[in-house]
């Protein structure tokens, strides 16, 4: 992948310890159990490790043991401030949850926990707020560690943040969440910290070398879950989690000076000389790093980018078991788990940690899944008599035909990933354990057929729990008035919407992306003899579709003009919830509705893996009772007693009051499970929506949505593309792996069949200047993996300057004569690290070129830069790819799958 290289920029690092707390047991009553001394030498070996690694300068490091909130603020606040490049933030102390939540919180110093119904954590830091604090950052990327008990809770608060803050902020979490670890005896680094500084000194290899965000979390999964144990019982191997940033580019965190292997290696420091802050900082090395091992069911929390999942359950070793506990007196013991291990005593016992459920869904769903699994948690069905948590709930989603796909015809390398250009674990996330797609039909899609082999097994609900039409939501000015008027056929719809506004667009969301996207290319292309690239026509737009009806919404308030002339095809609820981008000029959408446009009917999957599961039992336990609370098609107990009412009420509400309708009879809003209520507060006329729009659209066929597909991707025939790859002697190190310059093309030959035609230029100006590329692939049609091999075996880098306007002109003058013919959609893509744009200045180039891009017939051109801020306002990237109606994509973005994308929208593909 694309890696962030923060050297020579304004970076900061902040190292967090509390190595010594004021309050403790038993003097104090409401005090941690004790210090953690191993904390110091955290600090000092970090310290000493990020010096050496050729990223931070002298003064771009500080070490702070904070007394108070107020003190950690201000050194947050400090770095936050001053950091341009890289900014990280290790914290190394007490870790704490209530046992009523599974939020992390970060005790400094003078913390004490305080009892009650809901536990309270004073002179403590919710992990929540230095999130907050750090999406405040002008810092181009963000990197946390958190060195401490429960550091997996964190990841909970990562995947509700923002889009863009998560295209930059990764995380390192030392253990699964809901686990309590070792700290280790005192007198050396905490188990987990040791091997982070041995890698980061060393490099993660026996080569040494630089050390990325991505190699480093996966090697430490590696060590820590092969030599280790948590402190739960029974014993379970202590594996560090991570979130890697979406954007899709690694982020260089060290770069240590490579020895030879005849070099001996560095002494350890001396704990005598090293001073108050010392001691030991390189552990002593445990010998070469075991292989991953495979396994059916991996351990919890998604996240792009982050270590494989499947990396096996091996065989857990009996660690040392030291722990520096941190409880509560007897009194309270069972309101809040925190610290590295949690005391029992009295009659009490601490809640243990909850058995956490994933589950995967559609994008346009993932809203109001997040909500219903959030009250799900602190509901009465997942609380036991004591006041713990049952069951944790991880929700994510995926591209719709992607996850269809990779169900159908992906489960064993979502197991055990071994290729580059097929990873669902990368692409989609971990192994669900639930799913809840937008449409039943899409579950048929996704099973495998018999003959074939699988290792996965969709157990699915005859009927879904609820549904939401697919609607023409118009804006208020040309909206019809009549009722009658509001529902019909979407052609008749569409015909009478242009004559009342002959300037009148349509819009749809991705096809690939979402279900309702899909089911509106259903019925965009109707029945009988449909004709594909025709009815692209009446939505054809500038750019590609936007991946979700929320995008979509939220982006057309950007234009004014635009925003009263365009109707969109989204699911009615987002009529409702779709408003959190609204500004003061957002115009009011009516919504109406095609009856043979299928609609949304989200249905609970129960995903099974096969293979030996070790907690089968207590999974399937969890996700009935979810199910039953959610979906009110059982009783949802607790403490062995609920009625089917007030699981419905629990469960159902949150759909029903973000716009959701019954899922049978005559699809009334979900309330009490037949009409609205004033538990839900349902009003549909409130948000342009008609309470009782008559019969709409049956269930879909399942080849109905494939033929769409297939329909969508081949439309305009197949497509050509030109890659133009940066050849200069600037990309040597953005050349090798899956990552680098060529590995990224070749991913993104996944999003190209093959009737589609392609090829690959060497952008590097001979040193005579007679030719500014030379050809690595011929342009021509290819089995992928031919064309990858090719790729790989002929892609190299030149001693040689690039001249991009003149490779870009060639390029725009090769596709436009080969495309005379007028058939299908072309693209040439750039992928460059900008190195070479500052000869762009010079003489006008840019000028000309942009004239060149502007001039005869427009085709794409996607600017894809390695460098984050390729495609900021102003720079030659952004210029040349609007000027062409292409895309600039750099790595604050998930850069190598919007590549994919993007080529995948030219081709025919073969995905899905």
């Amino acid at each position: 992948m694309a890696r962030f290289d923060p050297r020579g920029k304004v970076n900061r690092a902040l190292l967090v310890g509390v190595p010594a707390y004021d309050f403790k047991q038993p003097e104090h009553p409401f005090g941690v159990s004790g210090d953690l001394g191993a904390v110091e030498h955290n600090l000092a070996g970090l310290e000493r490790a990020l010096r050496g690694g050729g990223v931070f300068a002298e003064d771009g490091i500080t070490v702070t043991r904070p007394h108070t909130v107020d003190e950690f603020d201000q050194e947050l606040d400090t770095t936050v401030e001053a950091a341009e490049g890289l900014l990280l933030l290790y914290f190394s102390g007490h870790g704490a949850v209530p046992s009523t939540g599974d939020e992390l919180w970060l005790l400094m110093r003078r913390a004490t926990i305080v009892p009650g119904d809901e536990s309270v954590f004073r002179g403590a830091v919710p992990w929540k707020s230095v999130l907050t604090v750090l999406s405040r950052a002008r810092a181009e990327q963000v990197v946390v560690i958190l060195d401490c008990c429960y550091a997996g809770n964190a990841s909970a608060a990562w995947n509700a943040l923002g889009t863009a803050q998560r295209q930059r902020t990764s995380l390192l979490m030392s253990v699964q969440a809901n686990n309590r670890i070792d700290a280790g005896d005192g007198g050396s680094p905490t188990p987990y910290t040791a091997q982070l500084v041995r890698f980061l000194r060393e490099g993660v290899s026996a080569e040494g070398g630089e050390v990325g965000f991505a190699e480093l979390a996966q090697e430490l999964w590696a060590y820590m879950s092969e030599h280790h144990t948590t402190l739960r019982e029974p014993a379970e191997q202590w594996e560090p989690q991570s979130r890697a940033a979406t954007s899709g580019a690694d982020v260089l965190l060290a770069a240590p000076p490579v020895r030879s292997p005849q070099a001996p290696p560095p002494p350890a420091p001396d704990p005598a000389t090293d001073g108050p802050g010392g001691g030991p900082s390189s552990p002593q090395s445990p010998g070469p790093n075991p292989g991953p091992g495979p396994g059916p069911n991996p351990g919890p929390g998604p996240g792009p980018g982050r270590t494989p999942a499947w990396l096996g359950r091996l065989r857990p070793l009996t660690g040392r078991r030291l722990a520096v506990a941190i409880g509560v007196p007897a009194a309270i013991v069972g309101l809040v788990a925190t610290g590295i291990a949690a005391l029992g005593g009295g009659d009490g016992a601490p809640c243990k940690p909850p058995l956490e459920l994933r589950l995967l869904t559609d994008p346009d769903l993932e809203p109001t899944v997040r909500k219903a699994a959030e009250a799900y948690l602190t509901s009465a069905q997942n609380t036991s008599e004591g006041g713990c948590r049952r069951t944790g709930i991880t929700v994510y989603s995926a591209g719709a035909a992607a996850a269809v796909a990779a169900f159908n015809r992906q489960s064993d390398p979502w197991q055990r990933p071994v290729a580059d250009d097929t990873n669902p674990q990368r692409d989609i996330g971990p192994q669900p354990d639930i799913w809840i797609p937008g449409s039943s039909a899409s579950v048929e899609r996704a099973r495998t057929a018999s003959s074939e082999r699988t290792y996965v097994a969709l157990e699915a609900d005859v009927e879904p729990f609820a549904y939401s039409p697919v609607v023409l939501a118009v804006p208020q000015g040309p909206a019809a008035e009549p009722l009658a008027e509001r529902v019909g056929g979407l052609a008749a719809l569409t015909d009478a919407l242009r004559k009342r506004q002959p300037t009148s667009e349509i819009r749809r969301t991705d096809p690939e992306n979402t279900d309702a996207g899909l089911l509106a290319t259903v019925g965009l292309y109707g029945a009988g003899a449909p004709d594909p690239a025709a009815a692209e026509q009446g939505v054809a737009q500038p750019g590609p579709p936007a991946r979700t009806g929320g995008d979509l919404l939220c982006t057309l308030p950007d234009d004014d003009t635009a925003d009263k002339r365009t109707s969109v095809l989204v699911p009615e609820f987002l009529l409702r919830t779709g408003v959190g981008c609204d500004s003061t000029t957002r115009v009011r959408r009516m919504a109406e509705y095609p009856v043979d446009v299928p609609g949304l009917t989200p249905t609970f999957v129960r995903v099974r893996w096969l293979g030996p599961e070790r907690d089968k039992d207590a999974r399937d336990s969890a996700a009935e009772r979810f199910h039953a609370w959610l979906t009110g098609k059982g009783a949802a107990a607790k403490n062995g007693a609920e009625d089917s009412a007030s699981a419905v009420r629990d469960g159902l509400a949150v759909f029903g009051n973000d716009g959701f309708r019954s899922a049978s009879g005559p699809r009334k809003p979900l309330g009490n499970g037949t009409e609205p209520s004033a538990d839900t507060g349902v009003v549909f006329s409130d948000f342009g929506a008609l309470d009782d729009p008559g019969p709409l659209g049956g269930p879909v066929p399942p080849a109905a949505m494939a033929a769409a597909l297939k329909g969508y991707r081949e439309a305009n025939g197949p497509g050509r593309v030109l890659f133009l790859l940066d050849s200069s002697g600037s990309m040597g190190s953005l050349w090798e792996g899956p990552g680098g310059a060529p590995g990224i093309i070749s991913q993104s030959l996944a999003g190209l069949g093959e009737q589609d035609e392609y090829g690959v230029w060497a952008v590097a100006t001979e040193r005579d200047g007679s030719r500014a590329y030379s050809e690595v692939l011929p342009f021509g049609k290819y089995q992928r993996k031919e064309a990858q091999s090719a790729l790989a075996a002929k892609a190299q880098v030149k001693d040689l300057e690039a001249d991009p306007d003149k490779a870009l002109v060639a390029a725009l003058d090769y596709m436009r004569q080969r495309g005379t013919d007028g058939r299908g959609p072309q693209l040439i893509v750039y992928i460059t690290d900008d190195e070479d744009n500052k000869q762009l200045a010079e003489g006008g180039r840019l000028g000309t070129l942009l004239q060149a891009v502007r001039t005869g017939r427009r085709i794409p051109v996607v600017m894809a830069s390695l460098d984050s801020a390729g495609c900021d306002k102003g720079k030659p990237d952004a210029a040349v790819s609007e000027a062409s109606g292409g895309r600039c994509l750099d790595t604050k973005s998930d850069l190598v799958a919007r590549l994919r994308d993007e080529v995948a929208r030219t081709g025919t593909g073969d995905q899905g």
